[in-house]
């Protein structure tokens, strides 16, 4: 097909990860995936088979408040009536909130000039938090995991926190942001903004920080071990369910 049959365009959604083995199509067998359920109802709106771009991957489990995917599909479309028809056509867990024409060589995954995440955590237990991590280690120290959280900042190769066997260029990364919050007297949430990610590097990240504040391991052997290159010893990938990918920038959308 032709640039000039077709127009790209932005759609930007949000979903709970929590019935999916991630946003990634997944070889037969292997799990329902976020892309192959958007696809299969962008098919059907397009008339023809659909492919959708990812602005990354997140695992099984992830949620994400704020996903960009680009797609191509006919030169004009009734944006207010597509969205409407892909959410009725999408199950109850997966929301599109807009769809934008872009420039034909817009990339959702290769322009994005940074990604955050929020981690969130509570220490008394509870019914009406199914999508936050329950922490049962005891009192945190908002001082010591803002000093574990600030260290990432001088550092740009995050090694140490990338999931083992995993196909990568470069475990470099800049990390812009990287703190943690206490909003109430039993929940907390960790923010980080990176230009990248690598595969499992915020559960891991989280888990560091969570290890250092119940003296599992110091700053010390943390700094060491982004030194060298190397794992801590005390490695602690924390469950999926309490991980959002919230915002995503590029620098021609004027976002959100």
């Amino acid at each position: 097909m032709k640039p000039s049959d077709y127009s790209r365009y932005f759609i930007r959604l949000s979903y709970n990860g929590s019935n999916y083995n991630g946003w990634q199509n997944q070889s037969p067998g292997k799990g329902i995936s976020i892309q192959s359920k958007i696809e299969e109802a962008l098919s059907i709106l397009c008339r023809k088979s659909t492919e959708l771009t990812g602005c990354g991957r997140t695992d099984a489990g992830v949620h994400a408040r704020d996903y960009f995917a680009h797609f191509d599909g006919p030169q004009s479309i009734d944006r207010s009536e597509w969205i409407m028809k892909l959410n009725k056509m999408l199950p109850k867990d997966i929301a599109i909130h807009d769809i934008m024409t872009v420039n034909p060589e817009a990339h959702a995954r290769f322009d994005a000039i940074s990604r955050s995440y929020e981690y969130h955590l509570h220490t008394q237990k509870s019914p009406f938090l199914p999508y936050s991590f329950y922490y049962t280690y005891g009192p945190l120290d908002q001082e010591i995991l803002n000093s574990a959280a600030a260290l990432l900042m001088e550092y740009n190769d995050f090694a140490t926190f990338c999931k083992t066997h995993t196909d990568v260029k470069t475990t470099l990364c800049r990390i812009t942001e990287s703190r943690w919050e206490k909003t109430d007297q039993h929940r907390w949430v960790y923010h980080i903004t990176a230009d990248r990610f690598l595969r499992g590097m915020v559960r891991l990240i989280v888990g560091m920080c969570l290890n250092v504040s119940r003296g599992k391991i110091s700053i010390e052997q943390v700094r060491k071990s982004l030194k060298e290159g190397t794992r801590t010893g005390q490695d602690w990938s924390v469950p999926a369910e309490g991980l959002f990918l919230c915002r995503i920038a590029y620098p021609y959308l004027d976002k959100i």
